[in-house]
């Protein structure tokens, strides 16, 4: 492993564009990979890592392509081996066995404050990857675990934590009801992600998603099922727009 790393590392130094503001269309090819590596200039957001389909040794190899044009790499979905080749590759790296995600380099700070809320422990996983990309892409998070629908007072007593949000995500599965919940109780802008998680009927995470498309509280944006990743990359790019001062 570690040869593998040390040569893509190599490779990667002679193929790496100068340092500086990528133009918008630079790509870094790796053969099995082109890396997006002006897609922070272009977006607002860098390309990150899915690592789930990859081996190990393509993971690092992107993160290692990203790192030459960036201080920070990210990598979701990442498997317990691949986690290990990344560790070994990057000792200082910041990983979440829950959320299954990567960093190598420090985050930026100062996007925003993202609340990321979950209706029970079985959602933890997308809630930590929601968490951990939010806080790789510069928003300081706040977790609240498990405030379902079952039990609304619970829901009740953090309300003040969510109004001090500047985005709610959240994070729900079964019937998906948290979402109408929270967004008939705050101001704060609320983007939902429904979970695979429940019996039968629940379809894996289809149940929640009708539920929340089809929410009755105005202003509550849906993405798709289990995708916690989704669900931070808009939160940023809304507040990074808002922090922008742009008007369209």
């Amino acid at each position: 492993m570690a040869a593998v790393n040390e040569e893509a590392t190599a490779d990667l130094r002679h193929r790496s564009p100068p340092p500086g503001a990528q133009p918008p269309d630079a790509v870094l090819d790796l053969g099995f990979a082109r890396l997006d590596v002006s897609r922070a200039e272009r977006t607002g957001l860098p390309e990150v890592v899915y690592a789930e389909g990859k081996t190990a040794e393509q993971v690092v190899g992107c993160l290692a392509g990203l790192l030459r044009s960036a201080p920070m790499a990210l990598a979701t979905r990442v498997p317990t081996e691949t986690a290990e080749a990344i560790r070994q590759r990057w000792p200082q790296a910041e990983l979440d066995p829950l959320g299954r995600c990567a960093r190598i380099g420090p985050a930026p700070v100062g996007v925003g404050r993202i609340a990321v809320v979950s209706a029970g422990t079985s959602d933890g996983a997308v809630a930590a990857e929601a968490c951990f990309v939010a806080d790789s892409l510069g928003a300081a998070v706040t977790l609240i675990e498990d405030v379902g629908v079952a039990g609304l007072h619970r829901l009740q007593a953090v309300r003040a934590d969510l109004e001090a949000a500047d985005v709610v995500i959240v994070v729900a599965g079964m019937d998906g009801a948290l979402a109408s919940a929270v967004g008939g109780l705050v101001s704060t802008p609320v983007v939902a992600v429904p979970t695979s998680v429940g019996y039968g009927a629940a379809f894996e995470g289809l149940a929640a998603l009708l539920t929340m498309l089809t929410s009755c509280a105005p202003g509550v944006v849906v993405v798709n099922i289990d995708n916690g990743f989704g669900a931070a990359a808009f939160a940023v790019k809304v507040l990074a727009r808002r922090n922008s001062g742009a008007d369209g």
